[in-house]
């Protein structure tokens, strides 16, 4: 359901976080003029002019939610269960679904860190034609690994049984490889970098965290990226190969586990982002008391990860770190984005805190905070609305009632004057 894209919407507004004040407003009339918020108003004022009226006096609306890590096209599978083999036509089918049910619990836009194709950013365009409902997505396509790294897609398998990938595949050894690599994610059409500076919990090697980039790697992503205009998130779980990607100069680090006080340091310094994904932790954590979820390389590092992620963001929150919202949603399963909220507030972050991590500071982090994140006339109309107010019970945004984006109601229920 889509309201007319020419006419004037009314929304009334029981009350307003509007992702720049910490306190909630009561009592807030906004008006929606094609796909820009124009006005907001305090108290309800009379929906006689308007061609629509949307009457949400009894909810709260929020600016649309930002996701800054997910996997569109995966969610990660026990060993009994995974196919034997998935296609990438199954996975790019499965993108649309996990990007619908994405946005229809409230996440307007997201960051897609790692694809195995173009599934993202096909999904990007088809959405932005308006072909498909979904989310806003700014896709890095293919991951860059060095050789063996977390993104290396021959992980795992025997040596006769692949070609050795080349850096337009995502694996690189040195400087001018790096080039090929960040060149051809521009001819793919990706919107920024990922790489994977150290090992990974999920993929089929010893180490979760050692270092995979050297220093002179690292600088290059991100002075090649800086010749596109493209940003660079970073995999990280062990604390040198952070460092080394933190004075590269990157725009995120991911995950973060195994982060230090000196790394910290670097980041205030830097303006660095942390995107924590302790969803993901507690997920892998939890599935590592199964016997037979994970191969069994994978197990210890999943069993270790797990609870660091929050340990870590707790200290990292306290020192005063910048953070934006982003749940590794991929790994479990998607439309549960929600509980990232309920982690971050159970291990210290207010709630209007953990709400302005995922509308103004991932906005920042897009480099689009002058269009989005948060609810300001002149800004596009990206809004959401629960019932109950989320500052006093974080859990309420598991339950999304209305959508709305680029001033198209995909939610609820509204009403014409004729």
């Amino acid at each position: 359901m889509s309201l007319d894209v020419d006419s004037k919407t009314l929304i009334h507004a029981g009350k307003l976080i509007d992702g720049k004040s910490d306190q909630v407003q009561s009592r807030i009339s906004i008006v929606i003029d094609g796909n820009i918020i124009s006005d907001i108003k305090k108290g309800f004022i009379s929906s006689n002019d308007f061609e629509d009226y949307i009457d949400l006096r009894d909810h709260t609306v929020l600016p649309g939610l930002m996701d800054m890590h997910v996997h569109f096209g995966q969610e990660y599978q026990s060993k009994a269960q995974a196919p034997i083999k998935v296609e990438r036509e199954m996975q790019a089918i499965l993108a649309t679904q996990h990007a619908y049910v994405t946005f229809k619990s409230g996440f307007t836009t997201v960051r897609q860190v790692g694809d195995s194709g173009l599934v993202a950013i096909s999904l990007r365009d088809a959405i932005n034609s308006g072909k498909l409902a979904g989310p806003r997505i700014f896709a890095a396509g293919k991951t860059i690994a060095t050789t063996g790294g977390h993104a290396d897609p021959t992980n795992g398998k025997a040596v006769d049984d692949y070609d050795y990938p080349v850096p337009e595949q995502g694996v690189v050894n040195g400087p001018y490889e790096v080039y090929a690599a960040v060149r051809q994610r521009y001819k793919d059409g990706a919107d920024g970098i990922k790489i994977t500076v150290t090992g990974g919990v999920l993929s089929v090697a010893k180490s979760g965290q050692n270092p995979q980039f050297t220093q002179e790697e690292v600088d290059a992503v991100v002075s090649a990226a800086k010749d596109y205009g493209m940003w660079v998130a970073v995999h990280a779980h062990g604390a040198e190969g952070m460092k080394r990607a933190i004075k590269a100069g990157v725009d995120s680090i991911e995950h973060g586990t195994f982060m230090d006080l000196e790394a910290m340091d670097l980041m205030i310094e830097n303006g660095t982002y942390y995107v924590p994904t302790i969803s993901a932790g507690e997920f892998v954590a939890e599935k590592s008391k199964i016997d037979n979820f994970f191969p069994e390389i994978v197990r210890p590092k999943a069993a270790s990860v797990g609870p660091q992620i929050s340990d870590t963001f707790r200290k990292a929150y306290e020192k005063g770190v910048k953070i934006a919202f982003g749940t590794d949603a991929g790994v479990q399963k998607h439309g549960t984005n929600w509980k990232e909220f309920v982690y971050m507030v159970e291990n210290g972050m207010p709630a209007m805190k953990a709400i302005q991590s995922a509308t103004m500071e991932t906005a920042k982090l897009l480099r689009i905070e002058d269009k989005l994140g948060s609810i300001e006339s002149g800004k596009l109309a990206d809004l959401i609305a629960v019932k109950g107010n989320p500052i006093e019970d974080i859990s309420v945004l598991e339950n999304v009632d209305v959508v709305i984006k680029d001033g198209l109601l995909y939610e609820g229920h509204h009403h014409h004057h004729h």
